[in-house]
């Protein structure tokens, strides 16, 4: 029998004693036993430090590193230092895996000498499971196709792919992949502290990590169930701060851009983002305590800055199905209230 490589799973915890016995027994339950679980808990104020010292004291491979407040990517980037592991995985807190999540991901990596190992997820809410489909069908990605395919999308989308603006992102998430630890260190990466950047922590590490991967497979099974409460979302609750945060994130993106040398389609790629960035503002200033007129203003500023004036010039609207279409249109002609209008109807979609 071929020894086990060992795999560090990596879980920040920030008030979950909900959900926090069922993530951590999927994960010390797996049919892959060679783990060190490394959970990381981001001074949580509730009794989720108990449960994680409950959880060590009964399995050995439980490591649990205390910390003051500091936010999911100071975690993560703590236990990524201590990580002893050739592979590493990330779980979030409030999810929950398959108890063959680590032995499909570890056995598909050394088959196919990959560097990243990724699969399909069901987003989990209280009422009903779907299965989110990424790719159709279990799929090896060389160098090239690696770049074109999926590299590039962390920055934004292209063609066909704008046909679906809620779905732009699904690729980004860390939970949901294994990665090769020696990769990570190659490539420098670090999780960005959300207070600079706002959100999208996940896809910028993502865009530093698969920018080195020469082999990425793709596995066409459901192994991570993703715990949809809101309260992770942009629209969970009003951040003043966002659209300064988003500003940032888009000048990181232009430097990685520009000093590897990547070209026009990942500059037309960030255009897209920059332009489909007026859903996620828009529905922040929606759940704002301002009036409807500060709001139509707010959105307004944004739509006429020179930066959105000019991915909404370039948007090519023909990928948009009609509704899609519509939205993005009033933005291009600098209508704020029906883009606001269009808004909050997506609000009252979205809070059902």
């Amino acid at each position: 029998m071929k020894e086990q490589p060992l795999v560090s799973v990596i879980i920040p915890v920030y008030n979950v004693e909900r959900y926090l016995a069922q993530c951590l027994d999927s994960v010390s339950h797996q049919a892959y036993q060679n783990l060190e679980i490394i959970c990381v808990n981001d001074g949580s104020r509730d009794g989720s430090p108990d449960i994680l010292r409950r959880y060590a004291d009964e399995d050995a491979r439980i490591q649990v590193i205390d910390k003051a407040n500091g936010g999911v990517s100071r975690a993560r980037n703590d236990a990524l230092d201590c990580a002893c592991g050739e592979y590493i995985m990330f779980v979030d807190s409030d999810d929950w895996v398959e108890p063959d999540a680590c032995e499909n991901a570890v056995n598909t990596m050394r088959e196919y000498d990959a560097d990243i190992v990724m699969w399909s997820y069901v987003s989990e809410t209280e009422n009903r499971s779907s299965r989110k489909v990424i790719f159709p069908e279990t799929t090896v990605f060389e160098k090239e196709e690696v770049r074109a395919k999926l590299h590039r999308r962390f920055v934004g989308a292209m063609g066909e792919e704008l046909s679906h603006p809620e779905l732009v992102d699904s690729l980004c998430p860390v939970w949901g992949k294994l990665y090769r630890r020696s990769l990570i260190q190659k490539s420098g990466a670090r999780f960005v502290d959300l207070a600079e950047i706002g959100s999208y922590e996940d896809g910028f590490f993502n865009l530093e990590v698969f920018g080195k991967a020469d082999r990425v497979v793709y596995l066409a099974a459901y192994l991570y169930h993703y715990r949809r409460d809101g309260s992770s979302s942009v629209t969970s609750g009003y951040n003043p701060r966002l659209y300064d945060q988003w500003q940032t994130l888009y000048d990181r993106m232009e430097v990685i851009i520009r000093s590897n040398q990547l070209g026009s389609e990942y500059e037309a790629a960030l255009n897209n983002r920059i332009a489909l960035g007026i859903l996620g503002l828009g529905l922040n200033i929606t759940v704002s305590t301002q009036s409807m007129g500060k709001k139509v203003k707010d959105i307004h500023r944004i739509i006429r800055q020179e930066r959105y004036r000019k991915a909404y010039k370039n948007l090519p609207l023909n990928y948009f199905p009609i509704h899609w279409k519509l939205f993005y249109g009033c933005a291009r002609h600098g209508f704020a209230f029906g883009v606001y209008a269009l808004l909050t109807v997506i609000q009252r979609i979205i809070s059902r």
